[in-house]
């Protein structure tokens, strides 16, 4: 794969999007009010997540990346936008007055997370319908589409969503959420991790039952492609050429927050540079491997990925 053609690649990224914060400290004693551990708080930090650490993903590749979602007006909106810019995203984040910006707070102590707490509310459906308008209008700007279920609302209108990018012949990669994933057929592509799947499908016992309850779901929903993510096992990926299994390629697993973000992303951009679905997934296995190592929601950079 050549420079230009990873800087050619245009991929937009719709979803939701949130603002990860991390306060880092130090623990060296319990509290004398509850058997917890007392962080002192040393620093901190605040990362896009989400669709936002899709986009950022793709920009590391040196990709074009257009980001699409709502935020509440408040203060974590405003990061996040200016977070998209500093990563090089043009982000198109629809501003809702009557919401709060989701947002996760990681507590981390002796390189290891310790608490997460979350806040968050669903858009209103004025916001949401307005993002559907934007959508249609980016859509021809793109080479392929990410829609990015965080389960967080923003993705009301994603069976709209799909039909359209279909109807405009652009790829539709679909990270899911939940159990029901008809809202998610006809994309060209599905991506659950392991846990995900199984929600949907219920347990396997070997791997022939896991192929068939995964071309299965994979033919009912009309798709091109299904891709479970399997942590510690690698990934497999059932599609219309047949099945293909890539072994994990992780080193050493520090963290794998925001790994599937990662993966979602350079699957994408790989699909956009004109790469056949098993090269994708052979990249971003790859990307998987590299990303699980690194603290929190990272990147993979198009140095790293092309590295021998």
């Amino acid at each position: 794969m050549r420079s230009k053609d990873l800087e050619a690649a245009r991929v937009l990224v719709v979803g939701d999007v949130m603002l990860d914060r991390y306060w880092f400290g130090d623990v060296n004693r319990i509290s004398p009010e509850a058997p917890v551990p007392v962080v002192r708080v040393t620093s901190s930090d605040e990362r896009p997540g989400g669709a936002a650490n899709v986009a950022r993903n793709i920009a590391a590749l040196s990709a074009k990346a257009s980001l699409l979602s709502v935020t509440g007006n408040d203060e974590a909106g405003t990061r996040i936008a200016d977070l998209m810019e500093a990563e090089g995203v043009q982000a198109m984040l629809h501003r809702d007055p009557t919401i709060s910006t989701t947002i996760k707070l990681r507590v981390i102590g002796r390189q290891q997370q310790l608490l997460r707490i979350d806040f968050e509310t669903a858009p209103s459906h004025e916001v949401l319908l307005a993002a559907l308008v934007d959508f249609e209008r980016l859509l021809g700007d793109a080479d392929v589409v990410i829609l990015s279920d965080y389960g967080k609302g923003g993705l009301a209108h994603i069976t709209r969503m799909i039909e359209l990018a279909n109807a405009a012949n652009k790829p539709v990669l679909v990270d899911p959420k939940g159990e029901d994933y008809s809202r998610y057929r006809n994309a060209t592509l599905l991506t659950p991790n392991r846990a995900e799947f199984r929600e949907v499908v219920g347990s396997w016992k070997n791997e022939d039952e896991l192929t068939r309850k995964a071309e299965s779901l994979r033919q009912s929903l009309g798709l091109k492609g299904l891709l479970v993510t399997r942590s510690e096992e690698g990934m497999s990926l059932f599609s219309e050429s047949g099945y293909l299994h890539e072994p994990t390629q992780a080193r050493e697993v520090f963290d794998v927050s925001g790994a599937g973000d990662t993966v979602i992303a350079t699957l994408a951009v790989m699909l956009a540079c004109g790469a056949d679905m098993a090269e994708a997934v052979r990249m971003a296995n790859r990307a998987a491997g590299i990303v699980v190592g690194k603290l929190g929601t990272a990147v993979v950079h198009r140095d790293e990925l092309f590295t021998e």
